[in-house]
């Protein structure tokens, strides 16, 4: 584990606290809601929908509607492929961390989608929240030593049953360590629906403007990151966050 030490406990980057991984994580699931109920009833936060669509319509002949699902796909795939090149160009050449980085192109991307049209293309939605679903799904990898995924719920449902076979297991044991992870996964996952709740409401009451809400958390991140990178970890530029 890639941590510093300060007062003899583990140092974790801002850019790798819970709290931050909880409000990326509550974006995320309005971003589910915004893309589901005004951009295409689609969840644009991971691929497999779209493989198992492109999947189908390959096994009917419908070869343009396969085609069709490379679009997003391909937009994911260069999100990661992004986020792979760009950490160590942007934290030699910019006085801020690649994580840093991308939660302010995220918020670009976030003030455009809101200026989107009712009637544009829902094309141009997905495919921008694909690429930055992506990039962040690629950055963000370890909560304070815990994995953690910041753009779907999937794996934490599936932490959550982990946990509660292991309190089955440990039922009799004084072993009780596993119970912060369960924690931890319990609380991404209530921020998750959180995120969506928060999301369907305001996008019901502003339609495509709501987007726009998601700024306040994302501003929270981006302003306590670039603090860090310009004043307590601006002598940790090298300190990897956890996972990479």
């Amino acid at each position: 584990m890639q941590t510093n030490q300060k007062n003899g406990r583990s140092y974790y980057l801002v850019c790798e606290r819970n709290w931050v991984y909880h409000l990326l994580i509550a974006v995320a699931g309005f971003f589910g809601a915004f893309t589901y109920l005004l951009r295409g009833n689609v969840f644009c936060n991971a691929q497999t929908g779209n493989v198992v669509l492109m999947g189908l319509a390959l096994g009917k002949g419908e070869w343009s509607s396969a085609v069709y699902y490379l679009i997003p796909i391909s937009a994911y795939l260069m999100g990661a492929f992004v986020s792979e090149l760009l950490p160590n160009p942007v934290k030699h050449h910019m006085p801020m961390r690649w994580d840093t980085l991308l939660i302010a192109i995220e918020m670009l991307a976030v003030i455009g989608l809101g200026f989107v049209p009712e009637s544009a293309p829902v094309q141009i939605s997905q495919v921008v929240i694909n690429f930055i679903a992506s990039m962040q799904y690629n950055t963000f990898r370890q909560a304070e030593g815990v994995p953690m995924a910041t753009t779907f719920a999937t794996n934490h449902i599936r932490q959550l049953g982990i946990g509660l076979a292991k309190e089955v297991l440990h039922r009799h044991s004084e072993d009780k360590s596993h119970r912060l992870k369960l924690l931890r996964h319990f609380q991404m996952l209530i921020f998750f629906v959180l995120g969506a709740v928060i999301g369907t409401f305001f996008c019901n009451l502003l339609l495509g403007k709501a987007i726009w809400l998601t700024l306040i958390p994302l501003g929270f991140v981006f302003g306590a990151m670039l603090h860090a990178d310009l004043t307590t970890e601006k002598n940790l530029v090298e300190q990897k966050p956890a996972g990479h």
